[in-house]
C-alpha cells in the first residue's frame, strides 16, 4: 500500500480575509456600539472600504478580489507592526517606574523579543 502524506489544510483565501478583518476591528474598537467607527477609522488609515469591511464580517461573499486580499493582508500585518510598537512603548514605561526586576517587565520582554524573530 502507498503511503500518502496529509498536506497542511489552508484557510480558503476569503475565510482568511474575514479573518484578518474580524481581528482588525475588534483591536480597533473603543467598546460597545463602535464597531462602524472602528471600521471607518481602519478605512482612512489604510484606505480599504468599510463595506468591505462590514461585509467580510457579517455576510461574507463567496469570492474576493486578490487585490483586495493582499491589500487585507497588507493591511493586518501593518496593524500587527503598530501593536508590537505600542507594546514596546509600554514596556519602556513600565521598565521605567517598576524597574527591571518586575515580572511584568520580564514577561512583556518576552513577547516584544518572540515578535521581533
Amino acid at each position: 500500500m502507498r503511503e500518502k502524506f496529509l498536506q497542511p489544510v489552508q484557510k480558503p483565501p476569503v475565510d482568511q480575509a474575514a479573518d484578518w478583518a474580524n481581528e482588525m476591528v475588534l483591536r480597533e474598537t473603543r467598546g460597545p456600539g463602535d464597531l462602524p467607527n472602528a471600521m471607518e477609522r481602519l478605512e482612512r488609515r489604510h484606505d480599504l472600504p468599510a463595506k468591505t469591511l462590514w461585509s467580510l464580517r457579517y455576510r461574507r461573499p463567496k469570492d474576493i478580489f486578490a487585490s483586495l486580499y493582499f491589500k487585507l493582508g497588507q493591511a493586518y500585518q501593518a496593524e500587527c507592526e503598530r501593536q508590537m510598537r505600542r507594546l514596546s512603548h509600554e514596556l519602556e514605561i513600565t521598565r521605567a517606574i517598576a524597574g527591571s526586576a518586575h515580572p511584568a517587565v520580564a514577561s512583556a520582554e518576552a513577547l516584544v523579543g518572540a515578535g521581533h524573530e
